[in-house]
């Protein structure tokens, strides 16, 4: 079997929907400048008034035998470097040699070890677990050893979703628990640049989402690298009453010694890792001991391959590891291979799954809170003709 062709997908269509898709943004680490502190970031596509426009990339592997793998949503940016650098590598090869194919690219990326670099090495990676699966008729998990919990429980991710009508948070915190989530992920909306007003809103948060919910039910809360030691320590006082099942991403990823800092102090549990890359980036994690739940994102750290190293390594610290929901499919498809005390959970962020399995034939979605591990042969993934409004293969002729 040979790699004859590697083409990159673009689509287009509209999501239907009234009103903004995004209600409300998250902290974000440029918020220290006041020019990029926007009311909202139209991620994923443009708001249109009778909907939302999704412009978006799927990666197609084609092999001579008849048997394709397809990845994706991918990036643009990430898309030009499988085109560009990837593809060239991949032609003519096995695709059924995912271990020598990961290491080749692997060195060949020395400019790219990390960011859209290891993105497109990502997407490589699970396409190519998607073709070597379909290719033995078989789901992708079969291959990875089998399941080890048939369904996932999942947590809401609330990513998107207006934060500051108090009113509004307890009422859909009691519909997303009356859904069948496990648990609630939810997205502060201010940093240290809010001052004291944001730090109460913040606190208010919280307070609000633990009344909703009662005293049994997991609440985290994500800070998306957009806080520092100081600020945290204060906020973490303030909503320490209400015993989040963890913090994540507090500071930027490269500052170690500051969530180290932060473990040492706090009693809440601190998560992160979505934007670390590869089991060498996660190493540093593991000798600091600076978290205790560990998010890689299967799409980012270097596919489907390199999050099975990553966990493998986890658990001789016996560290958790819940991966970023980029992707639920590939996520399904690792989560279900893994002893639940070591990925309990699993993350659906709920809006971005609207836009990132819209172009899916059978997107998968929670049934009162378990993710099913899809049963088909490859990933289980197909695009839906009906929701295509316009496609077209980048960088041809």
């Amino acid at each position: 079997m040979k790699i004859i062709d590697v083409r990159l997908l673009q689509v287009k269509g509209v999501m239907p929907g009234e009103g903004d898709f995004w209600e409300e943004r998250l902290a974000r680490p440029t918020d220290v400048y006041a020019q990029f502190r926007t009311v909202n970031n139209h991620d994923g596509g443009v708001q249109l008034e009778d909907g939302f426009a999704i412009t978006t990339v799927f990666l197609e592997i084609v092999s001579d035998e008849g048997v394709d793998g397809l990845a994706g949503p991918v990036p643009h940016a990430v898309a030009s470097i499988i085109h560009g650098q990837l593809r060239p590598l991949l032609l003519g090869q096995d695709p059924r040699d995912t271990e020598r194919l990961w290491d080749q690219m692997y060195r060949a990326q020395i400019h790219g070890r990390q960011g859209d670099g290891m993105l497109a090495i990502s997407a490589v990676d699970c396409a190519l677990w998607d073709l070597r699966a379909k290719w033995m008729q078989q789901p992708v998990f079969r291959l990875l050893g089998g399941s080890l919990q048939e369904e996932i429980p999942a947590y809401a991710s609330m990513l998107g979703f207006a934060v500051q009508d108090m009113a509004r948070v307890h009422e859909r915190a009691l519909e997303y628990k009356a859904l069948g989530y496990r648990g609630q992920k939810w997205f502060f909306r201010h940093g240290p640049m809010s001052g004291r007003e944001g730090l109460k809103k913040n606190i208010e948060l919280a307070k609000t989402l633990r009344e909703a919910v009662g005293d049994d039910y997991d609440l985290m809360f994500d800070c998306w690298q957009s806080m520092d030691v100081t600020y945290l320590l204060e906020l973490a006082k303030g909503i320490e009453p209400y015993r989040p099942r963890w913090l994540e991403e507090c500071v930027m990823a490269d500052r170690i010694g500051s969530m180290q800092r932060l473990k040492d102090k706090l009693s809440i549990p601190m998560a992160g890792g979505e934007h670390e890359y590869t089991r060498w980036g996660f190493k540093r994690f593991f000798d600091s001991g600076a978290l205790d739940v560990i998010q890689p994102d299967i799409y980012w750290c270097g596919g489907l391959s390199e999050t099975l190293k990553i966990a493998a390594i986890a658990t001789l610290y016996d560290l958790q590891v819940i991966p970023h929901g980029h992707s639920s499919i590939a996520t399904a498809h690792f989560s279900t291979t893994q002893s639940p005390i070591h990925t309990p959970y699993q993350e659906y962020l709920v809006k971005w799954n609207d836009i990132h399995q819209y172009f899916l034939r059978d997107p998968l979605v929670p049934q009162n809170g378990l993710i099913p591990v899809p049963q088909g042969p490859g990933m289980g993934m197909a695009l839906n003709p009906a929701h295509i409004q316009q496609q077209t293969y980048l960088f041809t002729p």
